[in-house]
């Protein structure tokens, strides 16, 4: 089987020279991917070094070492220990019944007669 080579109608020096050696389109995209990452491992190295920088920073409290074993205060934490400490200490006490009131309440009444058209 025959190959078509394809030949553009006006070829330029530059078409002509990348037919001949396809390196010199090649060599040059690699050198750029090798610039690239020396250059970007520059500021890669600034940004893990800020970083670090931020993560070795001792607050007041840290030197101090006032933080240890210190539980953050949590305002409904607190309510509900205190609503719990006052809810332990009472006993349900029966009171006496209004006269004429029966023991298990007031008796439903009678439905009345309704007239019907």
């Amino acid at each position: 089987m025959t190959r078509f080579e394809s030949k553009p109608l006006n070829p330029t020096k530059l078409n002509r020279a990348v037919q001949k050696n396809p390196a010199l389109f090649g060599i040059p995209f690699i050198l750029l991917m090798v610039a690239a990452s020396y250059g970007m491992s520059t500021f890669t190295q600034t940004r893990y070094d800020l970083h670090d920088h931020k993560v070795k920073q001792l607050t007041k409290a840290q030197e101090l070492g006032l933080d240890q074993e210190r539980k953050k205060f949590d305002i409904r934490e607190e309510y509900f220990k205190l609503s719990s400490q006052a809810d332990e200490n009472w006993e349900p006490k029966r009171i006496r019944r209004p006269k004429g009131l029966p023991e298990w309440g007031v008796p439903p009444t009678e439905p009345s007669d309704y007239k019907k058209s």
